[in-house]
């Protein structure tokens, strides 16, 4: 049975936050073809064998108009059943007109105040008829891939990933505070850091390398997607900003302190590997998109404690 999944969301870490969905079905009916607005879905997961296909798409999703368009792109693929992991009109109805036969999508009148986790759940064990479906799955990736890695580091140092970048400005912890912690951590351990960091923040990665009294360091910013997820599979814990490596990492078994600033829980709900860490007066319940909390409410000092209290 063809089976594909849409995901309508552009981050990556909103698409891998799905993945555990993505292989339940899989699980049921065979490799999936993954169909999504995400760019670099298809490389980060080139190593998955519940995945058969990503496609990306960038047009026929934003106008009612483009219905037909999609239709006629859906028809192309010849599925037998599709999961729209979304309440979208028009892709429910551009699925149905064209020659799927079985069409399953989030209800499409509720769209306000959606829990990615909650929905995703509920809408899988639905469709598939099932009342255990797991939040948590297994990212795949090749071992010799993490292997490769690990050849060229001493293998003594207790590897963390420093995840300095994010999708907005709102939620970055700030790279002082990124570059204290580090030699707070070099002046009381053995340590290698891997700096995430995206292509458009080689400023961020720069000033806080510039500042690090070690030599013990790689910063990934020129990297690509299929060459960083090695990296952060190879780690011992990530320590950062909410970005995609966080589900990466979680999904490998790695413990992932989270520094929440404008971020719901619901992104960091699905899995026991998380830890947030957030200012102590706030609650979490109540930080969300907009939240815009100052980043040194939440000090150095106390992720340094996160880090050591995780680290065993």
């Amino acid at each position: 049975m063809k089976t594909c999944i849409y995901l309508s969301y552009k981050g990556l870490g909103a698409n891998l936050l799905h993945l555990a969905y993505c292989h339940e079905i899989a699980r049921k009916y065979g490799p999936v073809t993954i169909i999504t607005l995400c760019g670099n879905l298809g490389a980060a997961l080139m190593d998955d064998p519940l995945i058969k296909k990503v496609i990306f798409i960038n047009k026929y999703h934003k106008r009612f108009i483009d219905i037909l368009k999609l239709k006629d792109l859906l028809n192309t693929f010849s599925f037998d059943q599709i999961f729209i992991f979304y309440p979208s009109i028009r892709i429910y109805f551009a699925s149905v007109l064209s020659n799927i036969k079985k069409v399953f999508c989030y209800p499409l009148l509720k769209r306000n105040k959606l829990h990615l986790v909650d929905a995703a759940k509920k809408f899988t064990e639905k469709s598939l008829g099932i009342t255990n479906s797991s939040t948590e799955t297994n990212f795949f990736i090749k071992e010799n891939k993490i292997q490769n890695i690990s050849n060229n580091l001493d293998n003594k140092k207790f590897r963390i990933v420093i995840a300095a970048g994010s999708s907005g400005p709102t939620t970055k912890w700030g790279a002082k505070n990124f570059y204290d912690l580090i030699n707070k951590l070099n002046n009381n351990g053995d340590y290698y850091f891997f700096i995430l960091c995206g292509p458009d923040d080689k400023n961020l990665s720069d000033e806080i390398t510039n500042n690090i009294n070690n030599d013990n360091y790689v910063s990934l910013y020129n990297k690509k997607i299929e060459e960083v997820i090695p990296f952060l599979c190879s780690a011992n814990m990530y320590v950062g900003n909410d970005s995609f490596g966080s589900h990466i990492t979680a999904q490998s078994g790695i413990k992932s302190l989270v520094i929440l600033l404008d971020s719901p829980k619901a992104y960091t709900d699905y899995s026991k590997n998380y830890y947030r860490i957030f200012p102590e007066d706030v609650k979490i319940e109540n930080i969300t998109h907009g939240s815009n909390l100052n980043p040194d409410d939440v000090s150095v000092e106390k992720v340094y404690q996160e880090i050591l209290n995780n680290k065993f």
